[in-house]
C-alpha cells in the first residue's frame, strides 16, 4: 500500500516456518501462551490473552492434546500436532497484517497434508489474511486457494490473480495466450508448470514475464496498486507509540516470561542438574575425604594449598556442562523467536546467566560443606576467634567461584557458533588463569614477561581468597621429618642462639631451653607461608570484590561477543566497505 515497512512490520505479521521448532519441554498450551504475552499488545491485558489462546487452541482442534509436552521429534506430539502447534504459535500473536507459511505440507503424507490446508482454509474463513509458499501441490490442495502469484526463473511475475472454481481462471489465461488447453483429468498446478517451462522436459513456447506484463490483468494489478498507495497517502492517521515498538511487551516481562520458560525447562530436564551436583559434591568430598584434617605443618600447609588447586581444576568440566544448554537456548531463539521479535537478544542472555543463580547457589553449598570441614579449614578458623566470618567468607568465595564459572561459560559461547568450539577455546584460557594463579610457580619465580599473567588472571585473586581465609593467623607445628636439627654454639641455649636469625627471617625452635640439639621449624606462623605465596589476609574481602568485578565483566563481554558475532546489524562491515569502494 505504499506504506514504509517500520521497526514493528516483523511482530505483525506471523510467519510460519517449513521447519517445525519449538522447546521441548513446554506443553501447547504454555507454548502458545508465551508467544501470545510477549507478542500482543503490551494493552491487552493478560487474560484477554489467555482467553485467545483457548480460542486458537478450539480453532485449531488442539484440545486433545493442549496440555501435552511438544517433546523431540519422533516422541510427544506427531507431525500434524506439530505443524498445528507451529501455525498455533504464529497465530497467537494475533498478527494485524498476514500469516505467512512457508511450504506447510513440504514433507508430509497425503492425508495430514490435507488436513493442514484443510486448517489453513478454515483460518482463512474465519477472516485471517494468509499467504503461503507451496511447491507441486496436488489437485485438491491447490483448490483450497482463492489467488494464486506465480514466479518464473530468477523472481520475475507470470500470473497474479484469481485461481476460480476448477482452476478455470487461471486456466483461461494462459489458454488465451495459446496454451495447450488443460485436459479435465489434469492437475491445474502441474499443467501451468509445463506451459511456462518449470517442468521436468518441458519447454516454454513464449515468453510468459513478458506477456505478464503486457496483459490487461497486470494492468488492472498496476491500477489497484496506485488506488491503494494514494489512499494511504490520504490517510493520515498515526499509529500510537506501542505499534510502533520493536517488540511489543516491555524489558521487564521479556525477561520473567524468558527466566520462567527456561526455569521450567531445566527443571524438567533435570538430568543437568543432577551432573552438575554430582561433580560439584563429588569433586569436593573427594578432595576433602583425600586432604582430610591436613595438619599446621609445613607439608599440611602445602596439602591444603594444593586441594584448593584441585578445587579450581572443576572448573573446567563445569563449564563444559553449562556450555550445550546456551547452544540450545540460542538455536531456539535465533531460528524463530528473533525474527518474530518475540523479545531482544539482551534478553536471552541476560535470561542465560540469571536461570544458573539457583542451580550454582546450590551447587556451591555442596561443595561448602565437604571441602571446608573435610580438609581441616574450620579448624583452624577456631584459634583465631573468627570462625563466623572465616566461614560466611569461604562460602562466599566458593560462590563466586561458581557464578564465575557460569558467566565465564556463557561469555565465551556468546560468540562462536558451537559448544566444542567454546569449549577448546575456554580450555585455554582457563589453562592460562590456573598456570599463572601463584600455586604451581610462586609469581616471584615468574619471567617478568609472565607477571602480567599473574595480575590478570581471576583465579589468583581467587586463590589468595580462599588460602588466607583458610589458614591465616595460626602457628605452624613442624613434624619430626621437619624440624631441622644441630648443635648450638658454645653451649648456648637454643633459642638465645637462633634468636637473631628468627628475628630476620622467621622460624621457631621446638625445644629453645636444650644446649645439646636444638630443633628448629623453617616456619613459625601461616601467615609466615601465605608471605611466600604473596597473599595476605588483610586483602581477604578485595580479592572477593575483585571477583565480582570479573562476574560483572563477563555479564559485559558475553553481551558484547553475542552483539559482535551474532545480532544482525542492518549493515555489515563488508557491505560498507562495498559501498565505499564503487
Amino acid at each position: 500500500n505504499g506504506i514504509p515497512r517500520d521497526q514493528s512490520f516483523q511482530r505483525k505479521a506471523g510467519y510460519v516456518q517449513q521447519q517445525d521448532i519449538h522447546l521441548e519441554t513446554s506443553t501447547v498450551r504454555e507454548a502458545l501462551r508465551f508467544s501470545a504475552m510477549l507478542r500482543q499488545p503490551a494493552s491487552v491485558s493478560k487474560q484477554e490473552k489467555y482467553d485467545y489462546v483457548e480460542e486458537v487452541i478450539g480453532l485449531l482442534e488442539m484440545e486433545a492434546y493442549a496440555d501435552a509436552i511438544v517433546g523431540v521429534p519422533g516422541e510427544g506430539l506427531n507431525v500434524e500436532q506439530r505443524k498445528r502447534l507451529t501455525i498455533g504459535v504464529e497465530l497467537a500473536a494475533k498478527p494485524d497484517l498476514l500469516l505467512f507459511l512457508d511450504e506447510p505440507t513440504s514433507g508430509l503424507d497425503s492425508q495430514t497434508a490435507w488436513s493442514i490446508s484443510s486448517l489453513i482454509r478454515k483460518l482463512s474463513e474465519n477472516g485471517q489474511a494468509i499467504l503461503v509458499t507451496i511447491h507441486q501441490p496436488s489437485a485438491l490442495l491447490f483448490q483450497q486457494f482463492d489467488r494464486l502469484l506465480l514466479l518464473a526463473h530468477g523472481g520475475k511475475t507470470v500470473y497474479f490473480g484469481d485461481i476460480g472454481e476448477n482452476s478455470r481462471v487461471l486456466t483461461s489465461y494462459f489458454e488465451q495466450y495459446g496454451a495447450t488447453p488443460c485436459g479435465q483429468d489434469e492437475n491445474p498446478a502441474e499443467w501451468m508448470l509445463k506451459v511456462i517451462g518449470a517442468a521436468p522436459g518441458a519447454k516454454a513456447e513464449r515468453d510468459w514475464p513478458e506477456t505478464w506484463k503486457e496483459s490487461h490483468e497486470c494492468a488492472e494489478i498496476s491500477r489497484e496498486l496506485e488506488r491503494l498507495e494514494q489512499g494511504a497517502a490520504t490517510n493520515s492517521s498515526t499509529s500510537s507509540p506501542d505499534e510502533m515498538s520493536t517488540y511489543a511487551a516491555p524489558f521487564h516481562v521479556q525477561l520473567a516470561l524468558c527466566t520462567e520458560r527456561v526455569f521450567q525447562q531445566y527443571w524438567r530436564t533435570p538430568s543437568y542438574i543432577y551432573s552438575k551436583l554430582v561433580l560439584s559434591g563429588g569433586t569436593s568430598l573427594f578432595i576433602g575425604v583425600s586432604f582430610y584434617n591436613s595438619p599446621l605443618t609445613m607439608q599440611g600447609l602445602q596439602s591444603q594449598m594444593f586441594s584448593i588447586f584441585m578445587l579450581l581444576v572443576v572448573f573446567a568440566f563445569l563449564v563444559y556442562q553449562t556450555m550445550p544448554n546456551f547452544i540450545l537456548q540460542r538455536e531456539q531463539y535465533e531460528a524463530r523467536e528473533r525474527a518474530s521479535r518475540a523479545y531482544s537478544w539482551y534478553v536471552f542472555v541476560l535470561v542465560n546467566i540469571i536461570v544458573e543463580l539457583p542451580w550454582n547457589t546450590l551447587a556451591a553449598i555442596v561443595i561448602f560443606f565437604p571441602f571446608y570441614y573435610l580438609v581441616g579449614m574450620y579448624r583452624n578458623a577456631i584459634p583465631t576467634d573468627a570462625v563466623t566470618e572465616r566461614g560466611g567468607l569461604m562460602f562466599l568465595l566458593i560462590w563466586a567461584f561458581m557464578l564465575f564459572e557460569s558467566t565465564f561459560a556463557d561469555m565465551v559461547v556468546a560468540g562462536v557458533p558451537t559448544a566444542e568450539i567454546g569449549a577448546t577455546l575456554s580450555l585455554l584460557l582457563f589453562a592460562l588463569c590456573l598456570i599463572f594463579c601463584g600455586v604451581i610457580v610462586p609469581v616471584n619465580a615468574l619471567p617478568g614477561f609472565w607477571k602480567f599473567m599473574y595480575r590478570v588472571s581471576p583465579l589468583t585473586y581467587l586463590v589468595e581468597g580462599l588460602l588466607s581465609t583458610g589458614l591465616a593467623h595460626n602457628n605452624v607445628n613442624c613434624s619430626r621429618l621437619e624440624l631441622l636439627q644441630f648443635s648450638p654454639a658454645n653451649g648456648t641455649a637454643c633459642g638465645d642462639y637462633m634468636a637473631p636469625y628468627m628475628q630476620m627471617a622467621g622460624g621457631s625452635v621446638f625445644n629453645p631451653n636444650s644446649t645439646d640439639v636444638c630443633q628448629f621449624c623453617p616456619l613459625a606462623t601461616t601467615d609466615a607461608f601465605l608471605a611466600t605465596t604473596s597473599t595476605s589476609y588483610d586483602r581477604r574481602w578485595r580479592s572477593y570484590g575483585l571477583m565480582w568485578v570479573y562476574i560483572i565483566f563477563n555479564l559485559f563481554a558475553a553481551l558484547s561477543l553475542y552483539w559482535l558475532a551474532r545480532v544482525p546489524k542492518k549493515h555489515s562491515i563488508t557491505q560498507l566497505w562495498k559501498k565505499e569502494s564503487f
